[in-house]
């Protein structure tokens, strides 16, 4: 039986886009194995994937310095050892990152064992873990065409991103009954990623009575982050965190106001959802979801509203300006030759693996 080891975490983004693959490679007939951190999000993810899952030991890159990152080198090291072994085990034909500062080790690991690697960088630019991995890499894929320029050797191919079928088979009359909305108002999806984003909340909330004279709102505010109080707003319906949820709500979404993670920002763009995205700042990352952000206005996908100048009544301007181009927005979505990328991606799985 055909074998691959899967790796990524750290965050939500290293683990999900995954799931597509797995899922179709199951298809396929793949036996499938994953290596992740011992306490990262991936462990929870994967565990409901029927996919034996190995725990390794992993250091954190930072770019900053922390006395930590004087002991996280012998924990990679550490980390390489177990992968080594594990992959001398497992005896798979690839091994597929998501990257994340786990994949480092197993990546090594693969590469002293003469095993093919397929990278993914979802972001605009590369993130540390992928730097230092991509020299062990047998093919790079990216979804961004600018990040070409940025990864040498000429093997690096955009694909897009791996989007999990089950964000398109989303039914916007299911969403309707949970939400109790109706259609004769459009619905307005708003997300601050898996862990909400205060300053897209408290916007929110401070339009949140002149957004209602337009539009029914799905607000996911992140854990601890409702407000009870908010609850019998009609048209006004609050969660900490969706998942099986989510591609019905997704389908009755006329427009979506987000951050700009690379993840959710390729599945709205699968889901030919307008965006209208507030970007984390430079100050709170590394400054890719600015890039990621501004790659998507220029090609016509979304309008950017930067947190610098996010206020109640901007937000309002911003997301009417987004719903009133919506059709043009979609036109454009519709012509994107990178919206899911798991067909290609699988191909070049094979293809590494020599199948």
């Amino acid at each position: 039986m055909k074998k691959i080891v899967f790796t990524g975490g750290g965050s939500a983004g290293h683990v999900t886009p995954n799931l597509a693959l797995i899922a179709r490679l199951k298809q396929l007939g793949w036996e499938m194995h994953y290596i992740g951190s011992r306490d990262g999000i991936e462990q929870d993810i994967i565990s409901h994937e029927q996919v034996p899952f190995y725990p390794i030991s992993s250091g954190k890159l930072r770019r900053y310095f922390d006395l930590k990152n004087l002991k996280d080198p012998f924990k990679v090291i550490k980390g390489v050892g177990q992968s080594y072994r594990l992959l001398r085990r497992i005896k798979p034909s690839a091994v597929f990152s998501k990257g994340g500062f786990v994949s480092v080790p197993v990546i090594v690991a693969a590469w002293l064992n003469r095993i093919p690697v397929i990278i993914h960088e979802s972001d605009f630019t590369p993130g540390l873990a992928n730097k230092i991995s991509i020299p062990f890499a047998s093919c790079v894929c990216v979804t961004f065409p600018e990040t070409l320029r940025h990864i040498k050797g000429g093997r690096a191919i955009c694909t897009g991103l791996p989007i999990r079928d089950r964000m398109l088979e989303g039914k916007a009359q299911r969403g309707y009954a949970l939400c109790d909305f109706h259609k004769q108002k459009p619905v307005l999806f708003v997300m601050g990623g898996s862990l909400g984003a205060q300053a897209i909340n408290e916007a929110v909330r401070g339009a949140l009575d002149e957004l209602l004279e337009r539009y029914q709102i799905i607000h996911i505010c992140g854990k601890g982050n409702t407000v009870p109080e908010l609850d019998k707003k009609r048209g006004y319906k609050q969660f900490e965190y969706v998942k099986d949820e989510l591609p019905d709500l997704m389908a009755m979404a006329e427009v979506v106001v987000s951050r700009a993670g690379s993840t959710s920002i390729f599945e709205f763009l699968a889901l030919q959802k307008p965006m209208l995205l507030i970007p984390l700042t430079r100050q709170a990352s590394r400054g890719d979801q600015i890039l990621n952000a501004e790659s998507f206005r220029k090609i016509g996908y979304a309008r950017v509203l930067f947190e610098e100048d996010l206020t109640p009544q901007s937000l309002v301007s911003e997301v009417a300006s987004t719903y009133e181009a919506r059709d043009l927005t979609r036109a454009q979505m519709a012509a994107s030759r990178h919206a899911n990328g798991t067909d290609k991606i699988v191909e070049l799985i094979g293809k590494a693996a020599r199948l």
